[in-house]
């Protein structure tokens, strides 16, 4: 198969990349380097689309991403992180498809993002066991997680192709692999979560087995049709997880492969720290207010352990990126906290082929189109979080309207 070679790096004397100008990533031409990131949108009750899930993505459309990523469309029932997940399959595809012509009308790619959430679904709302290296019990679910057999693990990797061709079918120009957040194929990475004995525990090479064949399976089944990204973890932020010179070796295999055409860089543990990805205060009570007591009141009395507060700064992911950039020569994406174009082409002079945002683009919908008019400005987005707990009632930033 014939891969596209991957981007400069900008590091032999070459100028860096204009981000706003029109760039390759994979078989794909994208109008600009700014992808939205992907993130819950919780619009979507029946797990199928709706017109609010079409206008969340159509904003930052026509506010000039070059794409915007569906998150979370789950390849397996029992993969959802909750029922109102979208779950790849014919039915979804009409709507799918519906969102995608939006998108195009207004001018950027749209990706998918596929994914099977492991211990990280809540088993209580899926009416489903939730899947994972071991047996453990989950406190998001709030039941003990079962431990995948090989079957179910071949299972899933195939459900990862199948889904793939349904973002096909429904018009979408990339898919993003979820190997992150301590979600099915990520928490395999971990040794922490992973302790098994098997083919799939104990080595690294065993325990990427299930983040590679997915991205193998993928590949195969799309071949150059449509783009390919993963969504890798750099660190989990937890002892004994998933850390940076691990993350690097699974990067080259990925590299070696040719199975993806970039990576997303992230961090953080939806399971044990979320915190770590998102910076910034940590808004306990405003996720108190989104549930019943009397969860409320626990959440106000120890949700800070589970929701730690870390400092926010400006690209607070880019030092342990950096590692990747001079590791490999794959073409990489920075996400974490970019906020002004100065950042973006930092990010494009130190060799990274892409940026991704995802709280600013909350608050202002057409940043980029400003951005790349206005080289001063700078998002309006203050770090609060206080988007994070409206997921479950539709994701916005709060500090404006609620999106009509």
């Amino acid at each position: 198969m014939t891969r596209q070679p991957p981007l400069s790096s900008g590091s032999s004397g070459s100028a860096p990349p204009d981000p706003f100008a029109p760039a390759r990533l994979g078989p794909l031409t994208l109008r600009n380097r700014v992808i939205k990131a992907a993130t819950f949108e919780g619009v979507t009750p029946q797990g199928l689309v709706t017109d609010e899930l079409i206008e969340y993505h159509r904003r930052p459309a026509a506010g000039g991403v070059g794409m915007t990523t569906v998150a979370y469309c789950a390849v397996a029932p029992e993969g959802r992180t909750e029922r109102r997940q979208i779950w790849m399959r014919p039915e979804a595809v009409p709507g799918l498809r519906r969102l995608t012509d939006a998108v195009h009308r207004e001018g950027a790619a749209i990706s998918a993002q596929l994914g099977h959430a492991g211990p990280v679904a809540d088993a209580r709302s899926n009416r489903l066991p939730a899947l994972s290296p071991g047996r453990f019990f989950s406190p998001l679910g709030m039941r003990m997680t079962r431990a995948a057999t090989a079957e179910d693990l071949t299972r899933v990797i195939g459900a990862h192709a199948s889904a793939a061709r349904i973002a096909i079918e429904s018009g979408f120009d990339a898919v993003e692999l979820h190997f992150g957040h301590n979600y099915l194929a990520s928490s395999f990475l971990s040794r922490r979560l992973n302790r098994r004995d098997d083919a799939y525990g104990g080595s690294l090479a065993n325990r990427a087995k299930v983040a590679l064949g997915i991205a193998r399976a993928v590949r195969d089944e799309v071949g150059d049709t449509i783009a390919v990204t993963a969504k890798l973890n750099m660190d989990d932020g937890v002892p004994g997880g998933f850390g940076i010179d691990e993350s690097i070796q699974v990067a080259r295999m990925l590299q070696d492969e040719g199975t993806v055409d970039a990576l997303e860089l992230t961090a953080g543990s939806s399971l044990l720290n979320p915190m770590y990805l998102f910076r910034g205060e940590a808004p306990l009570r405003e996720f108190a207010a989104a549930f019943p007591q009397p969860m409320r009141l626990g959440i106000r009395l120890a949700g800070g352990r589970f929701l730690r507060a870390y400092p926010y700064e400006e690209a607070f992911l880019l030092p342990s990126a950096r590692r990747f950039r001079e590791a490999l020569d794959l073409p990489l994406i920075l996400l974490g906290g970019i906020t002004r174009r100065a950042t973006i082409e930092q990010a494009m002079a130190e060799g990274f082929g892409y940026v991704a945002m995802a709280r600013a683009l909350l608050r202002e919908p057409d940043l980029v189109h400003r951005m790349a008019g206005e080289p001063d400005v700078q998002s309006l987005c203050i770090h609060c979080n206080k988007c994070m707990p409206t997921i479950y009632r539709g994701t916005h930033c709060p500090l404006i309207a609620t999106p009509s």
